[in-house]
């Protein structure tokens, strides 16, 4: 089974950065597509990133590309979210996740798709 623990978060002022952390079982790094989810009160969850460890390839969604990174530490079997530039709108919880998937843009990255999930990191935006 798939373990992911989520670390990071927490209250960040707008314009400012923060990374998010997780940590996940070796089997996800080697066959899984690993990224985030976030999810804003009353909103449904998004995808925002993810990353295919063993091909070094990533996605994201339109309104992080250009502020958020992923990228991933495969010694560590770690995969970061470096947050920059935050928005007040960037306020969510956010959740590690795992799918048997590629990660690219011929993939969509889309809840219905993961296979395990972390237990969530809250952002806190603050303008």
């Amino acid at each position: 089974e798939v373990q992911l623990a989520e670390s990071g978060g927490g209250l960040v002022q707008a314009g400012g950065s923060t990374r998010l952390s997780c940590t996940a079982s070796r089997s996800a790094f080697d066959h899984y597509a690993i990224g985030w989810f976030r999810q804003a009160p009353g909103k449904e969850r998004e995808g925002v990133s993810c990353i295919e460890p063993s091909a070094g390839t990533t996605k994201y969604v339109d309104s992080v590309r250009g502020r958020f990174t992923i990228s991933s530490d495969n010694a560590k079997n770690t995969v970061y979210l470096q947050m920059n530039s935050l928005k007040p709108e960037d306020t969510a919880v956010y959740y590690c996740a795992s799918a048997v998937q590629h990660c690219n843009e011929n993939y969509y990255w889309t809840q219905d798709n993961v296979d395990y999930w972390g237990k969530g990191t809250l952002v806190t935006v603050s303008s």
